[in-house]
């Protein structure tokens, strides 16, 4: 099971500092490789820069909570908040293609005592539609999760 963590390429967990202005303060913010790309591609989906995305995010948890104490680490769990709701809703749109067993089918069929697998035509044999992207970025999802709580 780890061979997915530590197969990953090295390059995907150096780190690299960006400066950037927020307010018209320079700062240095230092991330992983990926998390810099993961933010990208949040900033892509909802059509603004990186920059422009940390700005926003950073004004929203100023907001929230009045500031905060260590940007680059906010950032590391806003991409990690990112792909967990991410993971979360392709196991919703997955759990929405299985078709409902019948009632009193559990999915086997018994002979004498013995239970064998329905050969019925798995996930993976229907029609799948591509996974549902969220539309909102991260900034707008943290506030989704608040209001359904």
């Amino acid at each position: 099971m780890c061979d997915i963590y530590t197969s990953a390429d090295p390059i995907h967990y150096e780190q690299r500092t960006r400066s950037m202005r927020i307010h018209g303060v320079v700062t240095s913010i230092r991330l992983e490789n990926l998390c810099w790309d993961i933010l990208a591609r949040i900033a892509a989906k909802d059509q603004m820069t990186t920059n422009q995305l940390i700005c926003t995010l950073y004004d929203e948890i100023v907001e929230r909570r009045g500031g905060v104490d260590n940007l680059s680490s906010f950032l590391r769990v806003s991409c990690m908040r990112y792909l967990s709701y991410v993971a979360e809703q392709q196991e919703k749109d997955h759990l929405m293609l299985k078709q409902p067993a019948a009632a009193g089918d559990d999915g086997c069929d018994s002979h004498d005592g013995e239970a064998t697998l329905d050969n019925s035509p798995s996930v993976a044999d229907k029609e799948v539609r591509p996974a549902a992207r969220p539309a909102a970025s991260l900034h707008r999802l943290e506030g989704k999760r608040v209001r359904q709580a």
